[in-house]
């Protein structure tokens, strides 16, 4: 049990079945007798949950919100062989299984579920909203809406050292092959998928923050994925989206750009939209961390208020 200045809460580690693989998750339950609103939430473009995000998820769940916070199949301590292989659309089916196992869980009210997804997540959680009604409210910070805007922003020669091992990953994997891996983050002119300016030190202090001993070895993707994230656009499904909707931008991000998140935010019918100076990995640590969480839970005891604390608490 854990007491912060909010309410107590409980930490499970459980569960689910995404399409037959096992994905971990760990539940923050408020100690409270009646049903509360839900909160899911995944990582980014290769993350994996333990990296920052239970700050986010104990805050929270701290001011009365359940949270479902899981690992990807292939990803972290869930199952799944290849390893670290980044299959969009299997991502967005652990979304959905995700949503559907939190919605069912004890002392849940399962008529309000909120999606919550940071970076590549932010536009998952944006692909799923637009689906119909499965959020009753979404949250998505520095959220990958483009893959045109992407690659613009990786600029031309970082594509071009990726390509030879994505090709050479998509050849393997229709051999059955074992994956050909290339590094999620790393240093400005190395091979890697985001090597922006700032980027490797970004994640290095996420690490750190998070008490997390950084791992190379976890810090890797299939190669292929670079064939597709081109293609990925959730902005452009954003007008079909009709729950609140928090977006949140860093005006220097260089990887997931801001003007690309502000222009779906527009299409959406109702969206509150919020800018901060940094870059992309700059909303997960200090010092903006503190006003970008105190923004989302803002939005939250607006559209989807828990009676735990009251609203205003």
């Amino acid at each position: 049990m854990t007491s912060t200045a909010g309410a107590s809460f409980e930490t499970i580690d459980s569960g689910f079945h995404s399409h037959g693989t096992r994905c971990a998750a760990r539940i923050y339950r408020p100690s409270v007798t009646e049903p509360v609103p839900v909160i899911v939430m995944a990582h980014g473009f290769g993350g994996v949950r333990t990296v920052r995000l239970p700050a986010y998820a104990e805050t929270f769940a701290a001011a009365g919100y359940a949270v479902v916070l899981f690992d990807y199949r292939y990803f972290g301590d869930s199952d799944g062989q290849p390893r670290q292989l980044l299959d969009i659309d299997s991502q967005l089916d652990d979304w959905r299984s995700a949503v559907k196992w939190a919605r069912n869980l004890p002392g849940i009210d399962a008529s309000r579920v909120v999606g919550w997804g940071t970076s590549f997540a932010g536009g998952h959680v944006l692909t799923i909203g637009a689906e119909g009604d499965e959020f009753a409210a979404v949250i998505a910070q520095v959220p990958h809406t483009s893959g045109v805007a992407a690659l613009r922003a990786a600029g031309l020669r970082a594509s071009m050292r990726l390509l030879p091992k994505a090709l050479h990953d998509s050849w393997r994997a229709l051999r059955r092959g074992e994956p050909i891996y290339v590094n999620s983050v790393g240093v400005a002119g190395s091979v890697a998928v985001m090597t922006a300016p700032g980027a490797d030190d970004g994640v290095e202090r996420m690490y750190a923050e998070s008490g997390v001993r950084r791992d190379s070895r976890v810090e890797t993707v299939a190669a292929r994925v670079v064939l597709r994230v081109g293609l990925y656009s959730p902005g452009r499904r954003a007008a079909r989206i009709t729950c609140p909707t928090l977006i949140q931008v860093a005006t220097d991000d260089n990887i997931a750009p801001a003007r690309s998140a502000k222009k779906a935010a527009a299409l959406i019918r109702s969206s509150t939209f919020r800018s901060y100076l940094g870059g992309h990995f700059s909303p997960y640590v200090s010092p903006l961390f503190e006003s970008v969480i105190a923004d989302q839970l803002t939005f939250l005891r607006k559209v989807v208020p828990t009676r735990v604390l009251g609203p205003g608490r």
